[in-house]
């Protein structure tokens, strides 16, 4: 299914605001993620002719980042940190606590479609190892309580 033509505009209107065009890229990803529920193989190349360069430069980009989603993910997408700080900190208990509490591994999504779970390498928050987003939101000095406390919360 290609983009919408709200998508494009948008996109289009994206690219107007930067001396270089390119710069707009990361931004219409996510337009392309938001129309999608996640970056589409058929959104890149749409997103390669906007920019008028290659699906390859395209997908160069979108698969640096943890940013993009590249199948569907649940309505909750939780990152854990498993980088040195929040490593040293308990982040494998935690990382433990959540594949048990919630039936999957890393890079997979709870059966009902609610969780994903994610192993990042770093989420910039080492003061406050160990630590999670969910959906982008952080959450800081986790012990397997808050992580059921912050789970059970969401509606």
């Amino acid at each position: 299914m290609p983009l919408s033509e709200e998508a494009k505009r948008e996109i289009r209107e994206l690219m107007a605001k930067y001396p270089r065009p390119k710069s707009a890229l990361m931004p219409a990803l996510y337009i392309v993620q938001r129309e999608y529920g996640y970056v589409t193989a058929e959104g890149m190349r749409e997103v390669a002719e906007l920019f008028g360069l290659t699906p390859a430069q395209v997908a160069s980009v979108a698969t640096f980042y943890t940013l993009y989603f590249f199948k569907p993910v649940g309505k909750y997408v939780i990152d854990l940190c498993t980088n040195i700080s929040c490593m040293l900190c308990g982040a494998y208990d935690i990382a433990a606590h959540l594949k048990r509490k919630l039936g999957i591994d890393f890079g997979e999504t709870t059966p009902d479609g609610r969780f994903t779970l994610r192993e990042v390498e770093c989420i910039g928050a080492c003061t406050g190892a160990p630590a999670m987003q969910i959906n982008w939101r952080l959450y800081e000095n986790l012990t397997p309580e808050k992580v059921d406390a912050l789970l059970e919360s969401l509606p």
